[in-house]
């Protein structure tokens, strides 16, 4: 578990402009010696996409924290585990030159895995892993994670996501667990301990569950920016707040996560980011949080104030600790030493937010350990870490039809299988963040595609494979067609739909391959239910795959026949016109929350 040194200072702070050149040796130490704008300074987050020209500013600011988000890898895009430890030892160089010592947290949003970094071992997106239903499974997957994060000297991951998704047309539907706070928690709990390991040390990554709280019950078309529901209100009672979207973060506190990321979502009108109640007397005071509140990326740009400076004021006041807002470093120290001054932070605020910031680097061991331990690397996207991977992919699909038995397929003989669709895609399994935030077709990075599978599985076994793409309307035929298709990848802001359609190209390839084969199965790659009411009478079998990750062996273990074990974490509509719909709400599903077909 994660443990806060929770230390407090009873010495009086220097002013502004003392000089004392030895380095802080605790949390009382260094909040005794630090200035009001050095404080100030460790409360920021910048971004490596926007330190780059400038790293000496994380000395001369004091900037307690760096994230690689869109565009902050070494590369631009991906880089090497080598040339990300080498980028996040040199911020850390420079950080280190401030007049107290006081080292850099280094985040990044690890949400499947190390997944901005290639040749990383991807995990199947969090709606796959509620699938499972297996907090264990989890847990191992997020120690493997944690292993792949420190080799490239990275102590902060932005995950688990333990929101609640209660509509799918929400475009971050996948980076949830599922519909229930009883599949989220147990699992949120379990992916907080995977990453932050046994005990504290320079040997752990930071854990965050996101996104506190409520932004998986936004409200159709009531997103910000013309989204449908991303950025939205969550319009709820708080009764309704609190049963279903509350309980994951007080089993992931429970479990000691060491920091909590806001919403940029709304609670009846009023922004999170600015939320006090929900902040400072809910989440610090009543679950007994007490460590890192952090805002979204520029997410106290969301607070209404006459400006950035009371925006500032604003989010800080509410409990806000650190700011991640990467481009407006020095107006955020600004707008706290005059909030400070002007009377309308206290102090003591500024004083909370610091000592937990610091506990959590003397915590990390960061003073004694702050460059990146490179013997992990060795092991990032190692055969054995794909192999819980591999057994994380085939427990997480789920077989929604099997007519006359179709699957398992046989493992031996002498029949013919084609294979239409996008089954060579690595980008189209991973989803969106992998590599890049929204992620991207093709081959992004390591990893085995599901035609890259079939053609192992089947090597020596006298079973035909053929990959006829997108050209399923061609001239062939074959014993059993296998076609695999789905969403194209997407994140945050970019995957609201508001039909869940299928796609026309999808459901034209679908419907060819069934019609020149005797069998045919189909492999759904989604962040979401999509609907497939108009498919189902096609296809002899049906698997929701959700977005698997790096290796698909998974998925051909369970279709030759090593098992169907998933199990719905979603209830599947009918139609689009169901949405929102969930267990126990009355509506009828295509398929309820929990169904899962187990031939085997």
């Amino acid at each position: 578990m994660f443990l806060l040194l929770a230390v407090s200072s009873c010495a009086a702070p220097r002013s502004d402009d003392e000089p004392d050149g030895r380095g802080c040796t605790s949390t009382a130490d260094c909040l005794g010696r630090m200035t009001l704008r050095e404080k100030a300074g460790q409360m920021n987050q910048v971004s490596t996409a926007t330190i780059k020209d400038k790293p000496q500013d994380l000395a001369t600011y004091g900037v307690g924290s760096v994230l690689s988000a869109v565009g902050g890898s070494p590369t631009g895009t991906g880089g090497t585990a080598a040339q990300w430890a080498d980028m996040v030892d040199g911020y850390q160089r420079q950080a280190l030159k401030n007049r107290l010592g006081i080292p850099l947290l280094h985040g990044v949003d690890a949400v499947h895995g190390h997944n901005m970094v290639q040749g990383t071992t991807l995990f199947p997106q969090h709606i796959g892993m509620g699938a499972t239903r297996d907090p264990d499974l989890v847990r191992r997957a997020e120690d493997i994670t944690r292993q792949e994060v420190l080799g490239t000297g990275i102590r902060w991951a932005f995950a688990p996501c333990v929101c609640v998704p209660r509509d799918d047309r929400w475009g971050r539907t996948y980076e949830g667990y599922g519909e229930d706070p009883s599949i989220v928690s147990p699992l949120g709990a379990a992916a907080v301990r995977g990453l932050q390991g046994p005990r504290p040390g320079k040997d752990e990554v930071m854990a965050t569950a996101k996104h506190f709280v409520g932004d998986g019950g936004t409200t159709f078309g009531t997103g910000d920016n013309g989204y449908l529901i991303d950025r939205g209100d969550s319009r709820m009672s708080e009764a309704d707040l609190r049963k279903v979207h509350l309980p994951a973060f007080r089993a992931a506190v429970d479990a000691g996560v060491g920091s909590v990321m806001v919403t940029y979502s709304s609670w009846n009108g009023k922004k999170v980011h600015g939320d006090r109640y929900l902040i400072t007397d809910v989440l610090k005071k009543e679950l007994g949080f007490h460590g890192i509140v952090i805002s979204d990326f520029a997410g106290v740009r969301e607070i209404k104030g006459s400006g950035y400076a009371d925006q500032v004021v604003r989010a800080v006041d509410a409990g806000i600790d650190m700011i991640m807002d990467p481009s407006r470093y020095k107006a955020t120290i600004d707008a706290i030493v005059q909030g400070v001054r002007d009377g309308r932070i206290p102090s003591s605020r500024v004083d909370d937010a610091v000592r937990r910031i610091l506990d959590a680097k003397f915590s990390l061991d960061l003073f004694k350990h702050p460059y990146a331990d490179r013997g992990y690397a060795k092991n990032i996207g190692s055969p054995a870490h794909r192999a819980v991977a591999r057994e994380a992919v085939r427990r997480s699909q789920v077989l929604l039809k099997n007519e006359g038995g179709a699957l398992p397929l046989p493992r031996t003989g002498t029949y013919k299988i084609a294979v239409g669709g996008d089954a060579d895609d690595l980008g189209l399994q991973l989803g969106g963040w992998s590599v890049s935030w929204q992620g991207h077709k093709g081959r992004t990075t390591t990893g085995t595609t599901l035609w890259q599978a079939l053609r192992k599985t089947t090597a020596g076994t006298g079973i035909s494979v053929r990959n006829v793409g997108a050209a399923t309307s061609g001239d062939y035929s074959a014993d059993v067609g296998i076609w695999v298709g789905g969403e194209r990848p997407y994140a945050e802001g970019h995957g609201d739909s508001a039909d869940l359609a299928l796609g026309g190209d999808n459901a034209r390839q679908l419907s060819a391959l069934c019609a020149r084969v005797k069998v045919c199965v189909a492999v759904l790659y989604s962040g979401r239910p999509l609907i497939i009411t108009d498919q189902l009478p096609e296809v002899d079998a049906f698997v929701a795959s959700w977005l698997p990750g790096t290796e698909a062996e998974g998925i051909t273990d369970a279709l030759f026949g090593k098992g169907f074990s998933g199990r719905l974490p979603v209830s599947w509509p009918k139609a689009v016109a169901d949405e929102p719909i969930n267990a126990g709400d009355g509506k009828k599903a295509l398929f309820p929350q929990g169904y899962g077909i187990s031939p085997y």
